[in-house]
Order: structure tokens, then sequence, then C-alpha cells
């Protein structure tokens, strides 16, 4: 791997298993990125992640890694109830900040994010890592450039009862300890909570991305044999029509999506889970050559693009690619107006939402 002469020293705090399956490592194999630090309450665990993947510096005290200039930047992968609180600190330290998706758990605190990140001159990204799958990217430039006016958008997301048979194979063994810091109670408990901040942030980020900002949703919600489908109609500020599918467990493969119908073509594209590291398989057709265009061969880490992207914009003033704290803030709105429709059973304006999901 070449790397580059100028190196974006970051920190990652959190030694938990998404720092765990991704981060460090893409910290690592990053061409301008060098994992400088690691902290995590958690001492044993700490010790552990230290030790196998050897930043030049530990802290068990978030506020101690922020002191100084030993590092640029903080990647935050902790639970979403701290993520705000704790990129707050970051910022007010004077470090960029990358925060895993979802950006918060309530409106307000992510908006209040978004006024610090605008007034600080740093640079505050949301960690939606598919926007950095080669095949979106590609879907997304097409998008822009030649499809025209959109006339409908159609995404899903299809989580399979058999998806841990396959990731177990390809993620490292998990590390954990008792010394974790936890939110209160156990947030998986409520599953319709946590599949929308998990899974459906995904889902309505890559809408946004390729469709447009989200005007207002319909959604409805089946619970049977422990199997949670959301259906959702989405309406865009652009005029286009969307339909959203959070589907949560599918008895077959995991399968995530979309379609894009346009004045000059259509797209449709076929998303992998991540830990593959394979680029999506996404067709663009275009009206002008009749002709389907697609990527091929291109690197499909997206946790290590996203940090090299992120990085980018630091060292070089690239124009930022990854989700703005302003996306994240947006993409809660919609989950939590997504919420609020399933319990009134009426269409939904973003700009009317307040709170959680």
């Amino acid at each position: 791997m070449k790397q580059d002469s100028r190196q974006l020293r970051l920190g990652i705090l959190g030694c938990g298993p998404i720092s765990q399956v991704a981060h460090f490592d893409a910290a690592k194999k990053a061409r301008n990125v060098e994992l400088t630090a690691i902290c995590d309450l958690a001492d044993d665990l700490r010790e552990r992640m230290a030790a196998l993947h050897q930043p030049r510096f530990t802290y068990r005290d978030f506020d101690e890694m922020l002191v100084g200039d030993q590092i640029d930047a903080v990647l935050i992968g902790v639970a979403d109830q701290f993520h705000v609180s704790l990129a707050l600190k970051a910022i007010a330290a004077g470090k960029h900040v990358l925060v895993e998706k979802p950006l918060g758990v309530t409106i307000e605190e992510c908006e209040e994010l978004s006024r610090r990140a605008r007034t600080s001159n740093l640079t505050c990204q949301t960690g939606n890592n598919r926007r950095f799958d080669p095949g979106i990217a590609f879907a997304r430039d097409f998008v822009r450039q030649q499809l025209g006016q959109i006339l409908s958008l159609k995404a899903w997301y299809w989580d399979s009862i058999y998806r841990y048979t396959m990731t177990d194979n390809l993620q490292p063994v998990p590390v954990t300890s008792a010394l974790a810091v936890r939110p209160e109670g156990n947030p998986k408990a409520d599953k319709r909570r946590y599949f929308m901040l998990t899974h459906a942030s995904h889902l309505v980020d890559t809408a946004r991305w390729l469709g447009g900002d989200i005007v207002s949703v319909r959604a409805r919600l089946s619970e049977r044999f422990g199997a949670f489908c959301w259906y959702v109609e989405v309406e865009f500020a652009n005029g286009a029509l969307g339909h959203i599918d959070l589907t949560i467990p599918v008895r077959g493969d995991f399968e995530e999506g979309f379609h894009i119908q346009g004045e000059h073509g259509s797209v449709k594209g076929q998303v992998f889970l991540p830990w593959y590291h394979k680029t999506s398989v996404v067709e663009c057709f275009s009206a002008k050559d009749r002709q389907y265009h697609r990527p091929m061969g291109e690197d499909a880490y997206t946790y290590k693009l996203q940090l090299e992207s992120f990085a980018d914009v630091i060292l070089n003033g690239v124009p930022q690619r990854g989700a703005t704290v302003e996306d994240g803030t947006a993409a809660l709105r919609a989950l939590v107006a997504i919420a609020r429709s399933v319990e009134t059973g009426e269409r939904t304006r973003l700009t009317d939402v307040s709170g959680g999901v």
C-alpha cells in the first residue's frame, strides 16, 4: 500500500465491535491516515487492542486524549447515545470529528452538534460508509450528470436471519469486556428503535444521497413471527416519488438495493454486506447511447475509503463527499418522521417532528 507523505493523526474512541471489525484495520490500511491513539475506559479491552494494533498512544480518559496536539482528528465509535456529547467535546478541543452513524438519537442534539460544527471551522462527518461503495458513488454521479429529472426511487434493506452465519466467518473474533461502558438499559431490547437507528440510517442516507432531500413520509409497520417490515412512501423535495422498505430479518439472503427511474435513463443497484469489500453491482442505462454502464474492479473497502476521504478534506482541502452533520441530522429527522407516521397512520412532514425514534 502506497502511503501519502502527509498523514492524518487519528485517535479512535471506543474499542468495541465496530472498531474491532472495521475502524482499526481501515485506519491502518488507509493511505493518508496514521492510527495514532486509541481510547477506552475498559482497561483490559484497551490493552488487548493496543497490543494488536500498536498505536503510538493509549488513553483511558477521552479528555486526556483531546489535550495537546498528538492527534488531529477523532473517530467516535461508541454507543449511539454517547455520540453527540463526545463529538461536542472533540470540537471544543479543536479536533476534527468522524462520528459513527446514526449521528445521534434525538433531532435536537443533532441540531446542536450541527450548529457547533458550522462555527468551528472543523471537518465533521457522519459515518455513512455506503457513500464510499464505488458502485453507489458511480450511480450518484450518473444521476447527477446524465439522468435528468428523477421520476421515482425505490430502495430496500433486508437483513437476513442467516446474516451472522456469513459475517462471523469474515470478521475477527470479537473481544469483549465486563468493564465496557454501556447506555442505561439495553438499547437492543427495543427492536423497533434499534433496527431503525442501526439499519434504516443506512437506507435513508442512501435514498437521500441518490434521490435528494426528503420532504415527507407515510409509513406502515408489520410485526409477525419475530420479523419487522416497514413500508414507507417518500416524497422528495425535487418532486420525485419514492418507496423504501426495511425488513428484518428475511428468511432468505441479505439484500440491499435501489431502482431509480429518470428523464434520460434508469439505475439499478445490488449492494452487498460491507464485510465482503465488494463493489455493488450497479447498472446505469443511458437513453442517449442506449447502453448500460457499470463500474468494475474498484477498491470497495468502504470504511478505509471513508477515512481516506475524511483525511483528504482535512489535509488537502478536497470537497467533502462523506455525509455531513447536516446530512446526519436530516437522516435522523427522516427516521423520527417514519416512527411518528407509524404511530399516527398519517403522512408526516419532516419539518413537523421533534425528539427521537
